[in-house]
């Protein structure tokens, strides 16, 4: 433990400055460093964690209490190919009429919605009335498919472009709480 005096000379002599890096601290904690590269490395740091981070989507879908069978049928595939993108879904039932005397009907099509869609999705909230509309929202398990995952080397791709472009997301995407692979793990698949 050096004096603060003694401290301050010790950095002239060397060039440097001398910044409090734990004010809280009994007695508080300084370092003798250039302060303008320490300030760099903050701000490229702070930059990388921006680039990182994730963004969270999430895709709506609505659906009505008489739902027809085709027309269930092709919601159902926009909601799974959300899910497979890694976007979380949220999914309205909107009422009219005499229909909100009958919100089983909604909450049928949610239990099913949610039954159908087990393996790719969990239930983040479950079916709340909120006015004419019923409510509850979806959140992938898995993470989705970049660049070069998945897919082997050379195996024909069976949707074309419009449909590779489609389920092609960024890493940097990845919905928030789902676990991170090891790092050793990453850099054997990629090699």
């Amino acid at each position: 433990m050096t004096a603060l005096p003694e401290a301050l000379q010790i950095a002239r002599e060397q060039g440097l400055d001398l910044v409090e890096v734990a004010a809280a601290a009994d007695p508080p904690v300084c370092k003798i460093m250039d302060h303008g590269k320490y300030k760099y490395e903050q701000d490229q740091r702070r930059k990388e964690s921006k680039r990182k981070a994730s963004n969270v989507v999430i895709k709506e879908m609505k659906f009505r209490p008489k739902i027809d069978g085709h027309d269930y049928t092709t919601k159902m595939k926009h909601v799974e190919r959300f899910l497979e993108e890694g976007s979380k879904v949220k999914l309205t039932i909107m009422f009219r009429g005499r229909e909100m005397a009958h919100p089983e009907l909604g909450r049928r099509i949610l239990e099913r919605v949610a039954e159908q869609v087990g393996e790719l999705a969990i239930i983040e909230s479950a079916p709340k009335q909120d006015g004419r509309n019923m409510t509850m929202v979806l959140n992938p398990t898995r993470r989705p498919k970049g660049k070069g995952q998945g897919a082997t080397k050379g195996a024909p791709k069976s949707g074309g472009v419009a449909e590779a472009a489609a389920t092609e997301v960024p890493a940097t995407e990845i919905p928030k709480g789902l676990p991170e692979p090891p790092t050793e793990v990453t850099a054997d698949v990629t090699a």
